[in-house]
C-alpha cells in the first residue's frame, strides 16, 4: 500500500484521547510497539478517518492485537522495512479503553502471583512485567536470566490459576531497561524507553571515535551496556574524520617533523606535537591530502 506520509505510534497504558490534536491523513505509515518488548512496526492506516496525534488506536503486533499510541511523523521512510508493515484497525473506542484499564489492574495482580511462584520454585530468573493482550485470552510474562531456565513447571502452576494461555519470554538487559524505563546519566528519561523503540548496535569503537573516556562507568547505561546515544552522533564523527588526519599521522611542517596527537572532529581542530617541542592546534581546513600523505597548507586571506 502506498503511503502519503508517515507517523509514529507506540502502545500505551491509561491515556485518554486528546481533543483538538493535529491529525494525520489516511493511509499514512506509523511505527508501533508492544509496551513490554517495544518491537517497532510500520503500519499503514486502514481507515479513511483522521487519527489525532497522541491518540490511541488498535493494531496487531507480533504477540497479538493491542492498543497503540500515535506519537508523531516518521520523516525517514528508509528506516521502514516492508516485513514490519501491519494494519491499524481502528481508533480506540470507549470499550477498548475500559478493557485497557481492567487489564492494567489484572497485570499488577498477575505480576505479584507469578513472582511468588518463581520464588517458591527458586528459579534463577527475574520477572520484568506481565501483559494482557486486548482481545486474546493470553498473558505474556517477560523475564531476564543469565542462562536458559526450565520453567515448564512454573507454566503449569500459572495455567492452573489463570485458566488461559501463558507465554514466558526471556529478554535481555537492554530490553529490560526499555520496558521499565529510568533516568540516564544526562538526567533525562532513557532514550530506549521514552524516545526510540529500536536498539541500535553500539560498539566501543564509537566511543573511541568520539574521543570519549573508555571508563565503562562513564559510557554505560543503567542496563550495564554501552550507552545507546553513542550511536546517534557516530555517523557525524565518522564523516568528519574522513576530512582530518588520523592520530599518529606524521608530516613535515615549517621544517619540523610533527605527529598528530589529538583530533577534535566536533571542533574541527587537530593538535600536533613537533620534534622541537612545539605543540600546535590547527583548523581542519588547513589540512589537505595529496599524493598519499597529509599536508598543511596556508589559507589565502
Amino acid at each position: 500500500m502506498a503511503a502519503k506520509g508517515s507517523s509514529s505510534v507506540e502502545s500505551t497504558a491509561e491515556k485518554d484521547l486528546p481533543a483538538g490534536a493535529d491529525t494525520l491523513p489516511s493511509q499514512d505509515q506509523a511505527e508501533i510497539s508492544t509496551p513490554e518488548s517495544k518491537a517497532p512496526y510500520s503500519a499503514p492506516l486502514s481507515t479513511e478517518q483522521h487519527i489525532p496525534l497522541r491518540s490511541l488506536a488498535v493494531a496487531p503486533t507480533k504477540y497479538g492485537k493491542d492498543i497503540v499510541e500515535v506519537q508523531g511523523i516518521i520523516l525517514d521512510k528508509a528506516s521502514i522495512n516492508l516485513d514490519e508493515l501491519v494494519l491499524i484497525e481502528r481508533p480506540a473506542g470507549i470499550d477498548d479503553l475500559r478493557r485497557l484499564r481492567e487489564n492494567k489492574e489484572k497485570e499488577q495482580q498477575a505480576y505479584v502471583l507469578c513472582r511468588d511462584k518463581i520464588w517458591a520454585r527458586n528459579l534463577p530468573m527475574k520477572l520484568v512485567s506481565a501483559h494482557y493482550l486486548l482481545d486474546e485470552p493470553k498473558i505474556l510474562f517477560y523475564f531476564t536470566a543469565e542462562s536458559r531456565v526450565d520453567f515448564r513447571e512454573l507454566v503449569k502452576d500459572l495455567v492452573s490459576v489463570f485458566k488461559m494461555r501463558i507465554e514466558l519470554r526471556q529478554i535481555g538487559v537492554r530490553d529490560e531497561a526499555r520496558v521499565t524505563g529510568g533516568c540516564g546519566v544526562c538526567g533525562r528519561v532513557l532514550c530506549c524507553h521514552g524516545i526510540s523503540d529500536r536498539l541500535n548496535p553500539v560498539s566501543i569503537k564509537m566511543a573511541k571515535d568520539q574521543n570519549l573516556s573508555l571508563n565503562s562507568l562513564k559510557i554505560s547505561g543503567p542496563c550495564g551496556r554501552l550507552l545507546c546515544c553513542l550511536s546517534y552522533e557516530h555517523q557525524f564523527y565518522k564523516d568528519a574524520r574522513r576530512e582530518l588526519p588520523q592520530e599518529g599521522a606524521k608530516f613535515i611542517y615549517d621544517g619540523t617533523l610533527f605527529k598528530v596527537v589529538e583530533v577534535n572532529a566536533l571542533g574541527g581542530t587537530v593538535k600536533m606535537a613537533g620534534e622541537d617541542g612545539r605543540v600546535l592546534d590547527m583548523k581542519a581546513e588547513r589540512f589537505k591530502y595529496e599524493e598519499g600523505r597529509w599536508k598543511v597548507v596556508e589559507i589565502q586571506a
